[in-house]
């Protein structure tokens, strides 16, 4: 409910009493950070070019102390967005201010604002009024809460404020008894930008929760379209950050998205909370990486425009059923075997390390290090090992063939000494001798490294492509470590596609991730793709097979699993049941949590969807839309191409009339996407971006898009196209594709057919 005027009054004072004391810090700090900046370039004067340990502490320092001034900076047009009057048990009461940045008076070290990530703020957050409890590191600290304020402040002015109703989370009764967050709500009915944005002042409780989750291991989250599942997991890495800053850093965290275009959508989040050096990338750029392949990759989504392109059934069996293999277990245990083949193979060519004449190490003695000493290491990690250690033992060993080469040149001398009688002779052949001992052992010292060097380079494997080559064309080698596991026609498929997209530059990122595994397992895994916390989005859409190698990036099994198991459109390798990965792939100490509330989308739009959600028979309870009501989803028959463009003109009119800028028209495939594009071009009178899978960024005010490229974005208008019985059939991909499409607006969405409607969409 909104306050008192004379509350109101207090505020708007209170707020320019605070923008006045922020900027006093930010005076104070920007006058540090001059004299720092100073003294660092002092510094690096003075070092001329040379490693100075006080300008690296400085350094160190101003990055530190530059990004709370950037930060104060941030917050004064908006300082704070909550306040809460909590009193500790036998402590004074206090009005505590919650904003995106913790901020200390400098007179006074007190705190000016709070940190929503701080241990108290998460009264705001969960609490409601009457007795309270919060933890922090030093324990629970209990209270009581009197207060739950919330403020809307825009350009730095005050322009509303909302007080929490006994015991409830800032609500009202509507006409069907449905519970209405009144600040929620006009923050949710404000139109979209470019990027996603964060969300500091309008977390719900099921969404703090997470956030404030444990990290001790997997949390996977199964959340409904609009549930704001990807905002969690980026404001859960933020609170992490926060939390665990003395021993974690954002270096130390790495985000996989499903593609570049996703990651230009999220891009703005972590920066506007504070957070920096997390590493963004997609699955395909880190394998492609640690395998050094080259060349152009078939992304999932390539693959998926092949499938539904595809008017050929046996090819489109073959293309599923060819990734839904090189995505299983099955296959990871395959390449496992495959790995002790090598294993082996490299056993069997071990060989004496000799040095001229002499035997340096036995084979029995390399082989015994080899198979038995290292063997929980990657097998070229066990020769580097191996090759350190026999480096170390280089005196000893010089040792031990000097004085095998001091017994061989002593019975030498003896002989001389007892059959040769001239003394000059004798005294020439013996000096002789004890020059070419001499020799040996000198050439011995100076070639010991580049012997075993040479020894362990004809060892290694130095090409992951040509191995995993050998492994689907050797038939013979394939049939022994495959076990008669798969089908002879699918085998013969993947050989024949592999060759192929090899003959086209062309590699499939099925491939990279089974040749990442590999390599992981002959080399192992380089230091710095190893992170503290592991972030995965759009989480069904990765195959098991993918997932055992996301294993191998945290250092302490720690993970944010964020999907959608409803818009699981790479359903024939990715993830159909949350409890399978979990028992398959992570099956310690893993939890579970569900986000069912949609915010995006109205109630109307979210009731629309869920009736292609309740097709798919999936083991999740539909979402659940809350607080806004709109019209229902348009449904709309059109003639031909003129009368489509012609309808299309009126929907943009109306929505530019209303201020909803960003206009999505979504296709089922992108060759529909790029021909509507030309229909358009002649028959509406506005002009049409095209998105394809290869964008790196978008303009979202009026665009062409395919269905899978639209997965975790959001217009304020959606307009779905050619939603025919013919085009989108009663089958697993359909259905996904289409729920996916139909939860994208936030507003409006408006439903094209032609022919006959699909039954997808019946009740």
């Amino acid at each position: 409910m909104a306050i008192e005027t004379r509350e109101f009054d207090y505020e708007k004072a209170y707020l320019m009493e605070t923008k006045g004391k922020v900027m006093t810090e930010i005076d104070i700090k920007t006058k540090a950070d001059d004299e720092l900046e100073k003294k660092i370039s002092g510094l690096k004067k003075a070092s001329k070019g040379k490693y100075n340990e006080d300008l690296e502490t400085a350094q160190k320092l101003y990055d530190i102390t530059h990004k709370n001034l950037l930060n104060y900076k941030e917050t004064l047009n908006l300082p704070y967005f909550a306040r809460i009057d909590f009193r500790e048990k036998r402590k004074e009461q206090e009005q505590l201010y919650i904003g995106k940045f913790g901020i200390i008076e400098s007179e006074t070290g007190d705190p000016l604002i709070i940190d929503w990530r701080a241990p108290v703020a998460d009264l705001y957050y969960s609490g409601t009024q009457g007795e309270v409890t919060y933890e922090t590191p030093n324990g629970w600290i209990d209270g009581e809460l009197y207060l739950k304020r919330k403020f809307l402040i825009k350009e730095g002015e005050l322009s509303d404020a909302f007080d929490e109703g006994i015991n409830e989370i800032i609500l009202k009764t509507t006409e069907e008894n449905s519970l209405v967050d009144e600040f929620l709500k006009i923050n949710l009915e404000e139109s979209i930008s470019s990027k996603l944005k964060d969300v500091v002042a309008t977390i719900q409780k099921e969404q703090n929760d997470v956030i404030r989750a444990s990290i001790s291991g997997p949390l996977i989250i199964q959340g409904s379209a609009g549930s704001g599942k990807t905002t969690v997991a980026l404001h859960r890495l933020a609170y992490i950050l926060y939390k665990y800053r003395k021993t974690m850093e954002g270096s130390d965290v790495l985000v996989i998205a499903p593609n570049k275009l996703f990651l230009d959508y999220i891009s703005e989040v972590l920066p506007s909370l504070g957070v920096d050096q997390v590493k963004q990338r997609t699955l395909e750029e880190i394998t492609q990486e640690i395998t050094k392949v080259k060349g152009k990759i078939i992304t999932k989504d390539h693959k998926l425009i092949q499938i539904l392109d595809s008017d050929d059934d046996s090819e489109k069996k073959m293309l599923i059923n060819s990734s839904k293999f090189k995505g299983s277990l099955l296959f990871k245990r395959i390449i496992d075997r495959y790995v002790r083949y090598i294993e082996k193979k490299d056993a069997e060519n071990i060989t004496d390390i000799r040095f001229e004449d002499f035997v340096l190490f036995k084979e029995s003695f390399i082989k015994k290090l080899y198979i038995e000493d290292m063997r929980n290491l990657s097998l070229d990690k066990r020769k580097e090992e191996i090759l350190k250690f026999l480096k170390k033992r280089k005196n000893q060993s010089i040792k031990e063939v000097y004085e095998k080469l001091e017994m061989f040149y002593d019975l030498k001398v003896l002989k001389i000494k007892r059959e040769v009688e001239d003394e000059v002779q004798r005294r020439a052949e013996l000096t002789s001798l004890y020059d070419e001992r001499d020799s040996k052992r000198d050439r011995l010292i100076k070639g010991y490294n580049k012997t075993l060097d040479e020894y362990f380079n004809s060892w290694k494997h130095d090409d992951i492509k040509k191995l995993y080559r050998e492994l689907l064309f050797d038939e013979e080698i394939f049939k022994e470590v495959a076990e008669d596991s798969i089908p002879q026609e699918l085998y013969n498929h993947i050989k024949e596609d592999t060759l192929k997209s090899s003959e086209k530059d062309l590699v499939d990122a099925d491939d990279l991730i089974a040749m990442a595994y590999l390599k992981l397992k002959i080399y192992g895994i380089d230091k710095k793709l190893i992170h503290k916390h592991v972030v995965i989005d759009e989480a069904q859409d990765y195959s098991y097979f993918a997932y055992e190698v996301i294993k191998e990036f945290s250092s302490g099994n720690s993970y944010t699993i964020v999907g959608d198991l409803g818009q699981g459109i790479y359903y024939y390798k990715g993830i159909e049941d949350w409890q399978d990965l979990i028992s398959k792939v992570f099956s310690y100490n893993s939890s579970y949590i569900s986000l069912k509330q949609s915010y995006r989308s109205t109630v109307e739009i979210i009731d629309f969807a869920n009736r292609v959600l309740k097709k798919q028979n999936l083991s999740i309870e539909p979402s659940m839309p809350v607080l806004r009501h709109g019209e229902y989803p348009t449904v709309i028959k059109y003639e031909d191409n003129k009368d489509f463009g012609s309808k299309i003109d009126e929907i943009v009119e109306k929505m530019q009339k209303e201020n909803k800028k960003s206009i999505a028209i979504i296709c089922k495939t992108e060759a529909q996407c790029k021909k509507l594009k030309d229909i358009l071009k002649k028959s509406s009178s506005h002009t049409w971006d095209l998105v394809k899978d290869t964008d790196n960024t978008f303009n979202i005010d009026k665009l062409i898009i395919p269905a899978n490229m639209t997965k975790g974005l959001e217009f304020d208008v959606s307009i779905i196209y050619d939603l025919d019985e013919q085009n989108y059939k009663v089958n697993k991909l359909d259905s996904k594709l289409l729920y996916v499409a139909l939860t994208r607006a936030l507003h409006y969405e408006y439903v094209f057919y032609k022919d006959d409607l699909s039954k997808l969409v019946e009740e």
